[in-house]
């Protein structure tokens, strides 16, 4: 498997989380140059967005929460010589969830649509780090 191929997801991730962020930083600069909100009224982080704004930047931060184990399993994976096609196949089940989770986030925002979507996330993410620590202590030379 190339390193091109195993870096995709992870660079998948990467574009979900930063076009979140600019679609976010447009919004509140339009919110803040139409008078929508004051400068005073978000200075100090408090949740004066309309919400609209406040529906995307939730699902902006919510992809600074859970994939940071991911591209650290990733990483590990990499440097430990133990990614392998299933961690492959499970890193693309957690971004694909991900990016589906994100989508239903900044549309219906349906929390039972979301919160099902977010534990196949998570528990693809968590497979993976048992397998890379099982690896590593517990079949190091496989």
């Amino acid at each position: 498997m190339s390193i091109e191929a195993i870096m995709l997801p992870m660079f998948t991730q990467v574009a979900l989380t930063l076009v979140l962020l600019y679609w976010m930083g447009y919004l509140r600069i339009r919110s803040i140059r139409t008078g929508k909100v004051k400068a005073d009224q978000i200075a100090l982080r408090e949740p004066n967005w309309p919400l609209r704004v406040t529906q995307i930047g939730n699902a902006y931060h919510n992809q600074l929460e859970l994939p940071v184990l991911f591209y650290v399993v990733m990483l590990l994976a990499l440097i430990t010589n133990t990614l392998d096609v299933v961690i492959y196949m499970l890193a693309w089940m957690f971004v694909l969830s991900r990016v589906l989770h994100a989508y239903i986030h900044v549309t219906s925002n349906r929390l039972d649509r979301r919160g099902g979507l977010f534990m196949v996330g998570a528990v693809a993410l968590t497979l993976m780090w048992v397998i890379v620590i099982a690896r590593i202590y517990l079949f190091p030379s496989l």
